[in-house]
């Protein structure tokens, strides 16, 4: 993790500044919420791993809700960039094999899987708003995909009728399944097959 480094940080109005590099503990905070998901991530695993106490987190971030969204906007910032790197891809087969190429790479990273689906999974009624945050992001990344792919319909690269939504569904469940078996302990090899299995069947040129 991210090495806390301890300085004064200014807060508006009155009261003691802040004594902790709150970038470095956001940090710190995305590898605890990635390694054991939002609700397997406890108030105690957050403040050791940031190096802060309790009344500094609620100052700082206002709670865990607020942390973890926070702390989802720097993962989707760090870790999804290959998203829109493969939208540019020139054909819908090249967007499909990029976003497989960097999903593996970024859930075989200790086996975590994704964070976003961890989120989804771990989320329960308890917390809608969280649940309803990353959903949120998650249907961003779905409607962009699904506009790349009606542009590869409209230039013809699929031999049959097809539906883009459709097909941005099924790379989506793929990519998650990919996430899910990367957290159950699936080699990188073993996604890789999985990759290849999935461009296989895949219906554009």
């Amino acid at each position: 993790m991210t090495p806390v480094r301890k300085h004064p940080e200014p807060t508006v109005g009155r009261g003691r500044p802040r004594e902790f590099d709150t970038e470095a503990a956001l940090a710190n905070a995305m590898q605890v919420f990635w390694a054991k998901s939002y609700a397997g991530a406890s108030l105690t695993d957050l403040t050791e791993a940031m190096g802060i106490t309790r009344p500094s987190l609620y100052a700082a971030y206002g709670n865990k809700d607020t942390l973890f969204k926070r702390a989802f906007e720097l993962y989707e910032k760090d870790r999804l960039a290959y998203v829109f790197e493969a939208l540019e891809a020139p054909t819908a087969r090249g967007v499909v094999r990029q976003m497989l190429a960097g999903t593996i790479e970024n859930v075989s990273k200790e086996s975590r899987g994704c964070l976003g689906v961890t989120a989804l999974a771990s989320c329960n009624d308890a917390n809608p708003d969280v649940q309803q945050e990353v959903q949120a992001r998650v249907e961003v990344f779905r409607d962009l995909i699904t506009a790349r792919f009606q542009q590869a319909i409209e230039q013809g690269e699929f031999e049959k009728p097809t539906s883009a939504e459709a097909m941005a569904l099924y790379l989506m469940a793929v990519l998650q399944g990919l996430s899910i078996q990367a957290g159950a302990g699936a080699s990188r090899e073993q996604l890789h097959g999985v990759a290849e299995a999935a461009l296989a069947v895949w219906p554009s040129c």
